[in-house]
Formats: structure tokens, C-alpha cells, sequence
């Protein structure tokens, strides 16, 4: 295979190469904005930037993506449930599990005892209905291959019809909490990922393109797109994990920290010697799950992160919004309404220069107020603004409809700064200086004079950035080099330093002690917003910065250039056999088997952990030879006595191939 096609959808653009494996090199790429509304247009325009000879001789096409990345982030998605089986609601207020894990209380439903499903789709059928897509999770589900999990699927789906998945199928760790938040968050996420791969589908059957489609995981790795669909908690991370790939593919550096800012976040990543480090469960928007990815700390930040005004000060919002010059060159009108609204624009609790428009409606109308169906009706008509008569006794009613992805806002940036600083010229740079002189009467720090020169209020905008991803750069640093005394975060004493650090960074330095943090690794930066903020943030930790070419596109390069890879796993425990004897239990996706001596036990784990393996590895596309490496860990623990306690083996085995290419 010589030519494969990667394509990037992220939250603000969509990106697409072609890439020569022979070479190692990219032949053409293209960049279109991500189309909400309708992500088949922005993916399809980014293809058509690309020499249709060329795609025609592609044999591969791959997808990474930050819309889930993103959904975790902004805490969006489907309307999904769980079943716990095997513990209760005062165990999940115990230990925390809204903070801890991410499991909101109302999406939950505790089950113990016996398991009347009849019963229980009875007594708790508002609870099912209310729901899009359901989770079950059953407490120590290995001791009966998830049984009760089996059963509780099919009761539900054949009753209500709806995707189900149990968390036995995604993740296999026992702690019942993260699996738990792992089968939610897939089900949350599964119109996601239906939305995306729809998308991508429409696109390239218009154009005639009918290749082998992959779609990156959260390990760097590959699987089919049908696997993504039934998976999509795997992809919580395929954006950054992409851009790790591109960032290797790019650059010649085996240490480094990788950088990549989009629209919606910044993605934060670690290389040694050529490898990605990796977490045995990701952590995301609040969220703690068992799904394996590469090492990322994603924060919100971005070219689209929202600037509004807080107690009187400049402040970047969490979350994303659409550009105002962007909005403005599908709708011109907006241009007209905001010059209207800037005479009468003073200093407000609401930021009424903003606008809504409408994205989808939603597929249950039911389930929402008749206020919330009349506010997305209102928006059905085309965008609106907050201050306009129409939309302001709507304001209260447009929290969950933007949570859910129904209606999308829009304000200013720090894309429309660089439009009017001519840092970026792509959308209508007369919107985002009319926004900002709208922005700027509500702050009253700002003299006539400086209302008239949007200078100062640049520099404003543009230091709030670089802070930003300074902080959170040097707060990652001090957590992994420290990680046992930071295990938990940096306290607010440490990070009100860090933040003095920026604030002081060109002050000669006073009096008898300082505090220096120096990176002792480079920093590379992936996508376009990093040429802007990132070199500054590098001198004030004193590091090497690289912007390799290419890098507006790493993350489509990097799902081109990933291979595939699975694990299979199988654990040994100690155990009583039914004659009374002493004996090991292996404990496997399959079944379960008992044996009198540990090393038989050993070798059927190895077994079965070999055999996982490779079958998830050829499910997920792995053709012709696949490579095994297998590891074993013996976990033990010291008793008061000194003695030492077995506390079972875990055999692991990874098969990695690739597509025929």
C-alpha cells in the first residue's frame, strides 16, 4: 500500500492528508471548519482540497477525532442511564462517586439481591424510558462471566430498544466505579460517535471513496468503524492520541512534551525515547474510567474558548463557542445586528452581544419543557441574539439544550483577537471588532482612549492565553516529576506561585530568593494556535520550542501512520477447589477454570490472554502476522507478621499488527 487518507475532526476545524507511506511524507493536505450542523460538509470540503487522483489511489482511510474528547470536556452527550448491580446509593455517596468518578446520582439506578427483571422494568420504567442509551455494571462480574450483566441486556434492550452496553464488553478492572463511569460515559457518548461516523460515511460515498475505514483509539491504536460504534468511550482520546502519532511521524525528538491546542482544548502529552507514556485508566472532564489511552491532560483551552466579563474582569471561560467572525460569514446579518446592539451595550450580568443557533432538534421533544421547545423553535428561523426582544425571556432556557449539543452559542474569542491583531485572517474580522468594543463597555478598567485602540484589550486577551497554558504546563510538569507528593493535584498555594511566576517573568529579580521553573525537555507544538502562544510560555520555562511544518495537520497524519494493537488479559487466584483442596482459578473473557497446580494455571492463563488478544486484534482490523508479547505480574503484600499474602497473578498479552499496507 502506498497512499492512505487521514482525516481529523476536531471541535473548530476538520483536517485531511494524504500521506506516501513509501516516503513517509505528506502529498497534499487541507483544513475546513468544522460544521456542526452537519459534519459530512466540513469533512467533504476538507477532502476536496485534496488531488482526486491521489484519493482515488488511497487504500486506507483513518479517523482520529476530539468530538468525544470534547463531549467529556463540556460535559455533553446522549441521555443515558445506569444499572449498578451490587451495591447502593448510600455506597455511592460513600465514597464520593459523583466527585470522584463522574456518576451523577439522577442517572443511576442501585440494584441488590435477587433480580426480577419483570419486577424491576415495572417498578422503575420511567427511570429506563427516560433514557437514550443504557449502562449495567455487576459487582465482581468475573466470578460469573456477567452473568446478571447478560441477563439485564437482554431484558432492557428487547423492552426498550435502545443501545445497552454491559462494562464487562468494554473494560475488565474490578473496581465497580470506574466501570460503571466507563459503561455511562460509552453510553453517553454512542450519538456521538453514530453522528461522526454518519458524517463520514455521506462524505466519502459522495465522492465515490470506498476504502478500509479505521478510527484511532485512546492508545494510539486503530480499530474498524464498526467497532467505533459500538465503542465510542475508546475514542475519549483519539484527537490526542493522534497527535502524538503526527508529532513522531514530524520530528526527529524521543523527548519531548507535546503541546496540541485546537479550538476547544489544549492536549498535553509526554514522550520518552520515541513512546508515548501511557495511563492504565483516563482521566477527563471530571470523569474516572478503565479505558487505557495514551498519557493526556486535556484542559480547556483553545482558539474558540469563550472570553467574557466576570465581576467586572476579563475571564476565559471552560467552555467552547462558535467565533463571531466565523458565524458572521455564514450569516452576515449578525454583522448588522451587533453594530445596532453597541451603542446600547453596557455592563451586564449577561453577555447579550452573544448569539444561539439552532444545531438539531431533539429526538425525544417530550423530555423537554414547552419553554425549551419553543426556544429551539425560535431558533429553527436562523441565529439569535441574547439581547434581541425574541431571545431574552428564553435566557433560562437555554443551559440544557447547549449541554446537550442541541443549540450551539456563539461570542467572542480568542480567534477573533487574532483576526483584528492580523495574526489570523480567515472569517469577518469587522464582526470580532465590533464584539470586542461590546465586550470592552462592560469592562471598567478601560479609559475612552483605550475603547477607541483595541490594543491594550489585545494584549489583554493574548496574556490570558499564554497564562493559562503556562500554568497548566508547569502544573503537569511538577505532577509527573513528583507524582507521590502531587498525587492528588497541586494545592491552591502552589498554583497562586505558578501564577506569580507569569505575572513576574520579565521583573528583575529582588531580594534574597527565588523560584526558577526550568523544563529540561522540549516543547513541540501541534495545531495553528500554538505558533502564537506557545514560544512565549517556552522562554518563561526556559525551553526549546519546535513548530514542526506540517503541524496545523498532525493529528490527520497521525491517524494514517497508527497501527493496531490489543490487549487480552487473564487473572490467577488463589482458591479452594470443590474436594477441599487448595487450588489456583483462572479467571478469563471466556470461562473460568480451576487447576491444583499453579504452574497449569499459569500456562492456561497465558493461554487465554494470547488468544484475547489476537482476536481483538483482528477484529479491529490487524491482517496478516500479529505480533504477541505477554507479561506477567505476581501481586503480593507483606502481612503485620511479615509473611507475605498472594494477592493473584494478572497476565497480560498484546498483540500489535497492521493494516496491509
Amino acid at each position: 500500500m502506498s497512499y492512505g487518507i487521514g482525516i481529523d475532526t476536531g471541535g473548530t476545524y476538520t483536517d485531511a492528508v494524504i500521506y506516501d507511506f513509501t516516503s513517509g511524507s505528506v502529498l497534499a493536505k487541507g483544513k475546513s471548519p468544522t460544521t456542526r450542523e452537519d459534519l459530512s460538509i466540513g469533512i467533504g470540503k476538507a477532502l476536496d482540497m485534496l488531488p482526486e487522483n491521489l484519493l482515488r489511489q488511497a487504500e486506507v482511510i483513518a479517523l482520529s477525532t476530539t468530538l468525544a474528547t470534547n463531549a467529556c470536556v463540556e460535559n455533553k452527550g446522549g441521555r443515558a442511564k445506569l444499572v449498578m448491580m451490587g451495591t447502593s446509593r448510600k455506597t455511592l455517596e460513600w465514597v464520593n462517586a459523583d466527585i470522584k468518578y463522574g456518576l451523577d446520582y439522577n442517572d443511576i439506578l442501585c440494584l441488590n439481591g435477587e433480580y426480577d427483571w419483570d419486577a424491576l422494568v415495572s417498578e422503575h420504567d420511567a427511570f429506563f424510558h427516560s433514557a437514550e442509551a443504557l449502562g449495567v455494571v455487576e459487582l465482581n462480574s468475573e466470578k460469573n462471566n456477567a452473568q446478571n450483566e447478560t441477563n439485564a441486556r437482554n431484558v432492557l434492550k428487547e423492552k426498550y430498544g435502545i443501545p445497552l452496553v454491559m462494562a464487562s464488553e468494554l473494560v475488565g478492572e474490578r473496581n465497580i466505579m470506574e466501570r460503571g463511569a466507563t459503561a455511562l460515559l460509552n453510553a453517553k457518548l454512542l450519538p456521538v460517535a453514530d453522528r461522526f461516523m454518519r458524517a463520514v460515511r455521506r462524505a466519502l460515498k459522495e465522492r465515490n471513496l470506498d476504502a478500509l475505514t479505521m478510527v484511532v483509539r485512546s492508545d494510539g491504536s486503530l480499530m474498524v468503524d464498526e467497532t467505533a460504534l459500538s465503542r465510542p468511550v475508546d475514542t475519549i482520546l483519539s484527537g490526542p492520541a493522534a497527535s502524538i502519532m503526527g508529532s513522531r511521524a514530524l520530528t526527529s525528538c524521543g523527548d519531548c512534551m507535546i503541546v496540541d491546542m485546537g479550538g476547544t482544548t489544549t492536549d498535553i502529552s509526554l514522550m520518552h525515547d520515541g513512546e508515548a507514556q501511557k495511563t492504565r485508566g483516563i482521566r477527563i472532564g471530571g470523569w474516572r474510567t478503565q479505558v487505557k489511552g495514551v498519557f493526556i491532560d486535556t484542559f480547556a483551552l483553545g482558539g474558540d474558548t469563550r472570553l467574557y466579563v466576570r465581576d467586572g474582569q476579563l475571564t476565559l471561560d471552560n467552555r467552547r463557542v462558535e467565533p463571531l467572525c466565523s458565524l458572521a460569514m455564514r450569516y452576515p446579518h449578525i454583522r448588522t445586528e451587533l453594530e445596532n446592539f453597541l451603542p446600547k451595550a453596557r455592563a451586564s450580568t449577561r453577555p447579550l452581544h452573544e448569539f444561539f443557533y439552532l444545531i438539531s432538534m431533539p429526538s425525544q421533544p417530550e423530555l423537554y419543557t414547552e419553554s425549551e421547545r419553543e426556544l429551539l423553535a425560535l431558533l429553527a428561523d436562523g441565529p439569535k441574539m441574547l439581547g434581541s426582544e425574541e431571545m431574552l425571556p428564553y435566557i433560562p432556557d437555554c443551559e440544557r439544550p447547549e449541554r446537550e449539543g442541541l443549540i450551539m452559542r456563539c461570542g467572542l474569542t480568542p480567534t477573533d483577537i487574532m483576526h483584528i491583531r492580523g495574526d489570523y485572517c480567515k472569517f469577518d474580522r469587522e464582526t470580532s471588532l465590533i464584539a470586542a468594543r461590546c465586550v470592552l463597555r462592560s469592562l471598567p478598567y478601560y479609559e475612552d482612549e483605550e475603547f477607541r485602540d483595541l490594543n491594550p484589550f489585545c494584549n489583554e486577551v493574548y496574556d490570558l492565553v499564554k497564562q493559562r497554558l503556562f500554568e497548566n504546563i508547569a502544573r503537569i510538569f511538577i505532577e509527573t516529576t513528583y507524582p507521590s507528593i502531587f498525587k492528588n493535584g497541586l494545592d491552591d498555594t502552589l498554583r497562586a506561585v505558578i501564577t506569580q511566576k507569569w505575572k513576574t517573568r520579565n521583573a528583575p529579580q529582588d531580594g534574597f530568593f527565588d523560584i526558577h521553573l526550568d523544563a529540561k525537555t522540549t516543547l513541540v507544538g501541534i495545531g495553528a494556535p500554538t505558533r502564537i502562544f506557545l514560544p512565549d510560555v517556552s522562554k518563561a520555562l526556559g525551553a526549546e520550542c519546535i513548530i514542526p511544518e506540517n503541524c496545523e495537520v498532525a493529528n490527520a497524519v497521525g491517524a494514517v501512520v497508527a497501527d493496531i494493537s490489543a490487549e487480552g488479559k487473564a487473572e490467577i487466584r488463589a482458591c479452594l477447589l470443590p474436594d477441599g483442596e487448595a487450588g489456583f482459578t483462572v479467571y478469563s473473557a471466556d470461562k473460568n477454570l480451576a487447576f491444583t497446580e499453579y504452574d497449569k494455571a499459569l500456562s492456561a492463563a497465558q493461554d487465554a490472554a494470547r488468544t484475547l488478544a489476537e482476536k481483538r486484534a483482528r477484529n479491529r482490523g490487524a491482517m496478516g502476522e500479529v505480533t504477541i508479547t505477554v507479561r506477567t505480574e505476581e501481586n503480593t503484600a507483606r502481612a503485620k507478621d511479615g509473611s507475605k499474602i498472594d494477592l493473584g497473578t494478572v497476565v497480560t498479552a498484546r498483540a500489535t499488527g497492521r493494516i496491509d499496507r
